[in-house]
């Protein structure tokens, strides 16, 4: 199928053509007849798929052709309600279609004035919105295509009432579509409430969770060896563009000036920074003037940046879901990704917990160290080696060695020691499967021997 088979509107279809689109995204191929033919839908796709023209194409062929007058998107954060409107802006541009961002963090009057004089697609976050309805501001804008664009993340940013109460200013005789890249029970009901008779489509397999072409992997290391295990993985990864996760603001603080200090190019992303400093941050970042982002969960929300080769779990988010929202900044549209998860022995439960509910394959890798040995390890290896009893063969082995130079042979045989214990005594960083099971297994065991001596206490 191409774009030319939808017949939009010839001055639409020219900001196509400029645009590269060719063949439509599964997602579009569904969506665009479903939304042109008026049905309310449920779209369920990851971000990176195609969703904005999915919607926009066909709604603003309908503005375009007079079929309706406006519309609203409503999306999670600023950075997205602005990507959302740049793109729907370039798409529709020949058309003469108007396109305005509502969000909070700046005056309420340019946005209003601009929307009472009759701009045709708002583009707006929960908060504002839920505000400018409140206080009657927009009694005028009456969209009659609804778009809740990322429904999973509103959910997980706590915007689910926000949204509840918005609807019940929005006429009833509306078309109203939702994107959500997961389906959660809260906002299955939600569409429930807001959808009439809804079309369902999906582009995302019954069992997938996380996108399928992201290679997982873990590390097991102390806590001491976090910030090492991280500078050796973006030194030998071979990363474009990557976001490490962290859980707090001054964690993404310190870690952000450590790379700093190091020579990376990183700069960080949370909660507290202004909107004028997080807007230079996310712009340098998508034009790839920034290499590296660190940044917190809440932070990265609705954040679309194309070509993140990693995503770095500094530590291991708080739930499953935050996990899949997380990776799924990576492995977009087709292209590969590579999401690395750092945990210590005490956080592996957890990250078997996440493993499991996600459906997640996660491979246990291992840092290799430096060729040398450390200092631990040459105590670690003279303290086996002065524990080693002398066998009855030895000297007749040395004997029968011939004539070879004692220093020499002694740095053989030491040779061969410290390969067989290269895992103890080079600088590897973290722990390998055998050492993770047995760490395991005496885990276990020491659980099970708590759970005795309980038991025992409470006969006694």
């Amino acid at each position: 199928m191409k774009f030319s088979d939808f017949d939009f509107h010839p001055e639409l279809f020219k900001g196509v053509k400029i645009a590269g689109f060719k063949e439509p995204s599964p997602i579009q191929e569904m969506a665009i007849p479903i939304i042109a033919n008026g049905s309310d839908m449920v779209g369920q796709a990851h971000t990176g798929t195609g969703k904005t023209a999915a919607f926009g194409l066909p709604m603003m062929d309908k503005i375009a052709k007079d079929a309706i007058e406006c519309a609203l998107v409503i999306t999670p954060t600023r950075e997205l309600a602005t990507q959302v409107a740049d793109e729907l802006y370039h798409l529709g541009r020949f058309a003469g279609i108007r396109t305005l961002t509502v969000y909070g963090g700046v005056g309420y009057g340019r946005q209003i004035a601009l929307i009472n004089k009759g701009v045709q697609i708002v583009v707006a976050t929960p908060g504002r919105l839920k505000d400018l309805y409140k206080k009657g501001k927009i009694e005028s804008f009456n969209p009659e295509i609804v778009v809740l664009d990322e429904a999973d993340e509103m959910l997980d940013m706590g915007f689910l009432d926000d949204i509840k109460e918005i609807f019940e200013y929005i006429p009833q005789n509306r078309q109203t579509l939702l994107f959500s890249a997961t389906m959660p029970e809260p906002i299955k009901a939600l569409a429930n409430d807001i959808l009439y008779h809804p079309e369902f489509i999906s582009v995302v397999d019954e069992e997938e969770t996380t996108n399928n072409v992201i290679e997982q992997r873990y590390y097991v290391i102390t806590e001491d060896q976090r910030d090492a295990a991280l500078v050796r993985l973006l030194e030998t990864e071979d990363t474009d563009k990557c976001i490490v996760f962290c859980r707090m603001k001054r964690e993404v603080e310190r870690v952000t000036e450590h790379l700093e200090a190091i020579g990376f190019n990183a700069k960080g992303l949370h909660g507290d920074m202004e909107q004028t400093e997080r807007d230079e941050v996310i712009k340098g970042y998508r034009k790839g003037q920034v290499k590296i982002m660190v940044a917190t969960d809440v932070a990265a929300r609705g954040l679309d940046v194309k070509n993140v080769t990693h995503v770095f779990n500094y530590h291991i988010p708080f739930d499953p879901q935050s996990y899949v929202h997380r990776i799924g900044r990576t492995g977009r549209a087709g292209k590969s990704g590579q999401a690395i998860t750092l945990v210590t022995t005490e956080e592996f439960r957890e990250l078997q917990r996440i493993q499991k509910e996600v459906g997640a394959q996660m491979l246990l890798s291992t840092i290799e160290g430096d060729e040398g040995i450390n200092e631990e390890g040459r105590e670690y290896l003279a303290e086996q080696i002065r524990d080693i009893p002398v066998h009855p063969d030895a000297a007749n082995m040395i004997a029968y060695m011939g004539e070879i130079d004692q220093k020499l042979l002694l740095e053989k045989l030491m040779s061969r020691l410290i390969e067989q214990e290269r895992h103890m005594v080079t600088e590897q960083i973290g722990f390998d499967q055998e050492m993770v099971e047995d760490m395991m297994q005496a885990y276990v065991e020491e659980k099970k021997a708590t759970r005795v001596n309980n038991r025992r206490k409470k006969r006694r």
